[in-house]
């Protein structure tokens, strides 16, 4: 299929190459050295319609060329299997996953709850949760109420 595909690619360039060279070579009706004095041919619109000749003809059979080869690219381009309707370019991207490095989880010092206060004494302050990261300073626990 990709044979072929190519082969149809190949025939479209060659032939609007040769579209592109057979207009370049023709002679056209204006460019008479009368037409531009006014004595072309006043009976139609366009000039006299005479016979064509072979330029002409060679020019349709490669405009026909060139426009059969576009819609069979344009049918193979539709009906390719990897084609989805809904999808995007960002549907098939695959994220990699970066991993942490080994002992990266050591860094974090690990806090034991505090034991339970016995009853009648007074409750101690939760602690903080910046009390264990260096450089940073922990709120003042605040002083006991005296006893009474």
């Amino acid at each position: 299929m990709n044979v072929l595909f190519n082969l149809i690619v190949v025939v479209q360039v060659v032939s609007a190459l040769a579209i592109i060279g057979l207009v370049l070579v023709q002679h056209g009706k204006g460019a008479d050295m009368g037409a531009a004095f006014g004595s072309g041919a006043s009976g139609s619109l366009f000039g006299a319609s005479g016979s064509s000749n072979f330029l002409s003809k060679s020019t349709a059979v490669a405009a026909a060329i060139f426009f059969a080869s576009t819609l069979t690219l344009a049918y193979f381009g539709s009906n390719r299997p990897h084609a989805s309707v809904g999808g995007g370019v960002m549907e098939n991207v695959t994220v990699p996953v970066h991993k942490a490095p080994a002992g990266a989880g050591d860094a974090v010092p690990v806090t034991t709850p505090a034991p339970a206060p016995a009853a009648g004494t007074p409750a101690a302050p939760a602690p903080s949760a910046t009390q264990d990261v260096p450089g940073v300073a922990t709120p003042a626990a605040p002083a006991p109420a005296p006893a009474k």
